[in-house]
């Protein structure tokens, strides 16, 4: 769930099987989360032996296949044309989409962000994953990820916040008593915050077990 800059060396430096990828699901188009996304297209094409053959789903909001023809006109054919099968779906808010080749299910529904940015709840056999992306408070979005038993949300600003695009501790500890995830992941976290001192900050005011995001985390599913 979405590709910023330095996913592809992550993959490499934490073992990720990445040229197993099935599903890439894309939330908006700021850089910070879509920035790596022609490099993991251009490491898929050229850095896999034997060469790729299976198609690749790439999930994101209404007119993400536009945005991937900027994004190719930019930055080369191979957005468009990796050597395999792209298969671009556009998912609308409030729906949903079951893989073809894969046990999950995805669904969405817009945040206060930008115009196309959007949550994702992924149903897995056992298990169901949600993501805020970036999200200012919402009740819409609280009510969309009530119940994932791992939610990992966005945190960006301290208290008090200064805008309504961002969560800060408070506004995701709003959010957590909500939507009661069985796991909280805070990501996102803007300088000069600390992730494990928001993390703690929405423990304290939520109740919940809350983790800290850092690369390479894991967290079993079943």
């Amino acid at each position: 769930m979405d590709c910023g800059p330095g996913t592809i060396h992550s993959f490499a430096r934490y073992g990720v099987a990445w040229p197993h990828l099935t599903h890439v699901l894309i939330t908006h188009y700021h850089t910070d989360h879509v920035g790596d996304l022609p490099a993991l297209l251009q490491a898929l094409k050229h850095g896999t032996h034997p060469r790729r053959t299976r198609p690749l789903h790439l999930v994101g909001p209404v007119g993400f296949g536009a945005f991937l023809g900027r994004l190719a006109a930019a930055m080369g054919p191979h957005v468009l044309d990796p050597g395999f099968e792209l298969r671009v779906v556009e998912l609308e808010s409030g729906h949903a989409y079951q893989a073809e080749d894969a046990d999950l299910g995805v669904s969405c529904v817009s945040t206060p962000h930008t115009a196309e940015s959007v949550a994702y709840r992924v149903e897995l056999p056992g298990a169901t994953v949600g993501y805020t992306g970036d999200t200012g408070p919402s009740p819409t979005v609280a009510s969309f990820l009530t119940g994932c038993d791992v939610l990992v949300a966005e945190c960006t600003q301290p208290d008090p916040p200064t805008m309504e695009t961002h969560l800060s501790p408070s506004g995701l500890a709003e959010l957590s008593i909500a939507a009661r995830p069985g796991v909280l992941v805070v990501t996102h976290v803007a300088p000069p915050s600390v992730p494990e001192e928001a993390a703690a900050t929405v423990a304290a005011a939520w109740g919940g077990t809350v983790l800290a995001a850092r690369d390479g985390l894991v967290i079993p599913l079943l």
